[in-house]
């Protein structure tokens, strides 16, 4: 028996969510149904985190414990041939005995992506958020910063667990653009509930001019007195990577 760390890709529009729930599909009962397919006993998998109903993942860490004696190439093929085409193992290696994805993890990283169209685009709309009117680059850029240090989150998001911390260490944020398509990146040691769709939804008012990239300071101070109200849809999420 070993531990087994996976990297997994999955496209999170047929999905409600990862974590397994009783009536409905998710990422981790495709998985765990997978593992069961090849031999697999355990009651249930570990995730590096719990991305919502049409969040997307390249870079979702799992792991489980199997008795596999056919190497970590053969694993990841034998589970490829039983999961469904929107969900895809990209690695497998042997980690510690006591190697846990989410309370190892020191570092977190996501995606967002927007277009700005006046007319929605069915070929990118899975993928993508259509804004209108267009955002400033620029201005978009200048409220990332902000975002670099230590902050209270309290108004982006709620903590996994009630009564946890909302304070979280940023490494890194910014915005970059390919002709109308916009990219947010952002790094932390962890993250809230809807944190990062909360900030996207904040910022792009800032880059559509309806607000200054400073005000962003006063809502951290503000913290649960007021919650930030606008959050920017699941479906240009992913999950890109996670650090250990």
């Amino acid at each position: 028996m070993a531990r087994y760390q996976i990297i997994l890709a999955y496209d999170g529009t047929n999905f409600c969510g990862f974590q397994k729930q009783s009536d409905e599909r998710t990422v981790q009962g495709d998985l765990e149904n997978a593992l069961h397919s090849i031999g697999w006993l355990g009651k249930s998998i570990i995730a590096a985190g719990r991305t919502d109903t049409g969040v997307h993942a390249q870079g979702q860490v799992v792991a489980f414990d199997l008795d596999w004696v056919h190497g970590n190439d053969s694993l990841r093929s034998a589970l490829n041939a039983n999961l469904p085409p929107d969900v895809a193992v990209k690695s497998v290696q042997l980690a510690r005995d006591d190697f846990h994805p989410r309370f190892d993890a020191v570092e977190r990283y996501y995606r967002y992506c927007l277009y700005c169209q006046p007319v929605r685009d069915p070929l990118r709309d899975r993928y993508a958020w259509q804004v209108w009117p267009p955002v400033d680059l620029m201005r978009l850029k200048k409220v990332s910063h902000y975002l670099l240090g230590e902050h209270d989150f309290a108004a982006f998001g709620t903590p996994m667990k009630k009564g946890g911390s909302t304070w979280r260490k940023v490494f890194f944020a910014d915005w970059t653009a390919v002709e109308d398509e916009y990219y947010f990146e952002i790094g932390s040691n962890a993250f809230l509930y809807h944190m990062v769709r909360r900030l996207v939804s904040y910022q792009v008012e800032i880059g559509q001019g309806r607000n200054d990239p400073s005000s962003i300071l006063d809502v951290f101070t503000r913290g649960l007195d007021e919650m930030v109200q606008g959050l920017a849809p699941p479906n240009g999420l992913f999950l890109t990577c996670v650090k250990y």
